[in-house]
């Protein structure tokens, strides 16, 4: 009997090993592969600026309140309060040190694609990689090759202040099996090649679905509700729906969506406020066929309510 009853314990830890083992292996960090990042060539500076701007890098990585050439010191420190915890953005200014100056291409796009760190170990999806996902290789090079022209700052963001379980990284590998995904948002019934350009601005660089859909209680996003508006991850307000089912931005045109881009005006002469200002100023700094794009994108999604 004492015999049998060791054999069972000795399966069920067995058991148990196995699944450990699997887990591991499903969640482990899985960046790209080597080749994924070789060959690039010499990175398109001027393509690179553009993606910054429609990628809205300083919005977090700059100072807050900072202005003109200060905007380009991508010191980070900026804290992002959650329902997790507290976020603190990081120096991604060409420093050596203190930055990212001393990364390897192939670790910048894993960060970027892969939520895959420097050193092999899970990001957390405050950075939103869940986006950056869909980006080509080209374009992370160009921005990599541009963000190392920028100034260096010296600057060490505080460490993310989360209570347990949040801040175990291994839980993370759990939550990227779960959500994690480089596939379209939504699939278009047809698609020209503006709609295509805009689904990538979007959906992408541009990480618009981080704060127009809203998420579950382990921030997921609700798939079938992409752009319904989601309430304001810095916890006043909502960020509204901005599909075409929206009693607002649904009654637009494209050119008015375009226009509201650019100037930070709405067709009834409102103006653009709370987290959306800094958004519309960069994306006041892309060319207008970016712009007319994502306008043409946002008309072509499927209506919310």
């Amino acid at each position: 009997m004492f015999a049998r009853l060791i054999r069972i314990l000795l399966c069920l830890i067995g058991v148990g090993v196995i699944g450990a083992v699997a887990f591991y292996i499903v969640t482990a960090p899985s960046p790209q592969p080597d080749e994924h990042w070789a060959g690039l060539g010499d990175p398109d500076l001027a393509n690179g600026e553009r993606i910054f701007w429609a990628g809205g890098c300083v919005s977090c990585h700059a100072a807050k309140g900072a202005e003109g050439e200060a905007q380009l010191v991508l010191s980070g420190g900026l804290p992002l309060a959650s329902p997790f915890g507290t976020f603190h953005v990081p120096n991604i200014s060409p420093d050596e040190t203190a930055g990212i100056g001393g990364w390897t291409l192939a670790q910048f796009g894993n960060a970027m694609t892969r939520g895959v760190g420097r050193n092999g170990e899970h990001l957390y999806p405050s950075f939103p990689y869940g986006s950056y996902a869909r980006m080509t290789a080209k374009d992370i090079n160009d921005l990599y090759g541009y963000i190392r022209t920028l100034p260096k700052s010296t600057n060490v963001a505080a460490p993310h202040d989360l209570p347990f379980p949040f801040n175990i990284r291994l839980s993370l590998g759990g939550w990227k099996f779960l959500y994690f995904t480089d596939a379209p948002r939504v699939t278009l019934a047809s698609a020209d090649d503006k709609v295509k350009r805009g689904q990538y601005l979007v959906e992408g660089p541009g990480h618009c679905g981080e704060c127009h859909t809203p998420r579950n209680a382990l921030g997921g996003f609700l798939a079938d509700q992409w752009l319904a508006g989601a309430p304001n991850p810095e916890g006043k307000g909502r960020i509204p729906n901005i599909t075409p089912g929206s009693k607002s931005i649904g009654e637009w045109s494209e050119a008015d969506i375009a226009t509201y881009l650019e100037t930070g005006f709405t067709p009834d002469f409102d103006s653009v406020g709370g987290s959306m200002v800094e958004v519309q100023k960069n994306m006041a700094r892309l060319p207008a066929e970016d712009r007319e794009a994502i306008a043409a994108y946002l008309k072509a999604v499927p209506a919310r309510q």
